[in-house]
Parts: C-alpha cells; sequence; structure tokens
C-alpha cells in the first residue's frame, strides 16, 4: 500500500503538471506563432527528456548504456513509441542480466 506523504506528493507533482500545461495553453491559445516558433515548441519536450535521463547514462552502469546504445539504434529506424519499446526492454533485460 503506498504511503500518504508518497501519494500526496504524486498528486502534487500531477498537479503542478497539469497546472503548467494548462497555463501554456491559455497563454498561447491567442497567439499567432512563427514557423520558427511552432519548430522550437516541437522540440523542447524532447530536450527536457534527455536533460532528465542524461545524469542516468553518465554513471557508467553497463546495462544503461545497453539501453541507451539500443535506443539511439532503434531511433535511426522507427518512429518514437517503438523506439522507447525497445530501450525499456532492453534496459529491464540487461540490468536483469547484469545484476
Amino acid at each position: 500500500m503506498i504511503q500518504l506523504p508518497a501519494l500526496l506528493a504524486i498528486l502534487a507533482m500531477a498537479f503542478v503538471t497539469y497546472l503548467t500545461r494548462v497555463t501554456g495553453y491559455l497563454l498561447l491559445a491567442r497567439c499567432k506563432l512563427s514557423p520558427r516558433t511552432l519548430a522550437l515548441m516541437d522540440i523542447i519536450p524532447g530536450c527536457v527528456l534527455i536533460a532528465v535521463i542524461a545524469p542516468i547514462f553518465a554513471t557508467g552502469d553497463p546495462a544503461n548504456l545497453i539501453g541507451l546504445v539500443v535506443t539511439l539504434l532503434t531511433a535511426t529506424r522507427f518512429s518514437l513509441l517503438p523506439t522507447m519499446l525497445c530501450g525499456i526492454i532492453a534496459t529491464g533485460l540487461s540490468r536483469t542480466l547484469l545484476g
């Protein structure tokens, strides 16, 4: 069973995430954005994801590095969902097999 402080932290993070998305939508809904700005907005989520997960790969853990290589190779051939699934599966299997 999940502890109350953990549940409250999860709910607070979900609320803040929702709030930032809604606020961004409301602020930009009436604005006419240039094609360059739209292109930038499309790549920002990927940049944020890289900034969050990059420190994990800096540890040098072989299982994480195997998952990174598989993910990078998959990304050259497939779309986002299959790439994510392959990376998750490769990392999970590597962690299981390598300990």
